[in-house]
């Protein structure tokens, strides 16, 4: 018998029981230790003047058209994050930008969500110690775990910790950077 974490048991359950809401919706994660939500509010900034209806999870709490209200965690609970998730589907939203954090992952909070696509920002030591994480690979190894869950992944090739943060990863790559030699999409002047 193989053992299932209460955790991602109750993850999995919350899906269905809200029907599945980030199936409804372009789902994108942002992942890194410092300007997660910077980069969640310029993409839901981008997604809106595309014509896209977006809802945002993250540290600034939830928005969606008309709607804003705080949160406890950066990413929630599972079963709180599935019910927003179906709020934000029911209010018409077709894309959902959120903050991924380490814990999100590790504690299975978003257990059941594929995104579309991944966003890694930086890497610096943190959330290391009693009640977070054990080293900064373990910390590290937590936020590559985003890569194995959506189909592309938006990268900084500039930071010292991508390659390792990336194993394992099961996405198409997409890179971005300043000093990288070679990246896809290189920031200028």
């Amino acid at each position: 018998v193989k053992f299932v974490s209460p955790r991602y048991a109750m993850a999995l359950l919350s899906t269905a029981y809200f029907g599945r809401p980030a199936l409804e919706m372009t789902m994108v994660g942002v992942t890194g230790t410092k300007g997660k939500t910077t980069t969640t509010h310029m993409i839901k900034a981008v997604l809106e003047a595309a014509g896209h209806k977006v809802g945002m999870v993250g540290t600034n709490g939830v928005y969606y058209p008309g709607h804003h209200y705080d949160l406890n965690n950066t990413t929630p609970e599972s079963y709180e994050l599935q019910k927003i998730l179906r709020q934000l589907a029911d209010a018409g939203c077709d894309a959902c930008v959120m903050e991924v954090s380490s814990q999100g992952i590790m504690m299975d909070r978003v257990a059941g969500i594929h995104y579309k696509v991944g966003v890694f920002t930086n890497l610096y030591p943190d959330h290391i110690g009693p009640g977070e994480h054990s080293s900064f690979e373990e910390y590290r190894s937590w936020k590559g775990k985003l890569f194995q869950r959506c189909d592309v992944g938006v990268v900084n090739a500039d930071d010292p910790n991508t390659e390792a943060l990336l194993e394992g990863h099961t996405c198409k790559l997409v890179t971005y950077g300043i000093h990288a030699p070679k990246v896809d999409y290189r920031a200028s002047e």
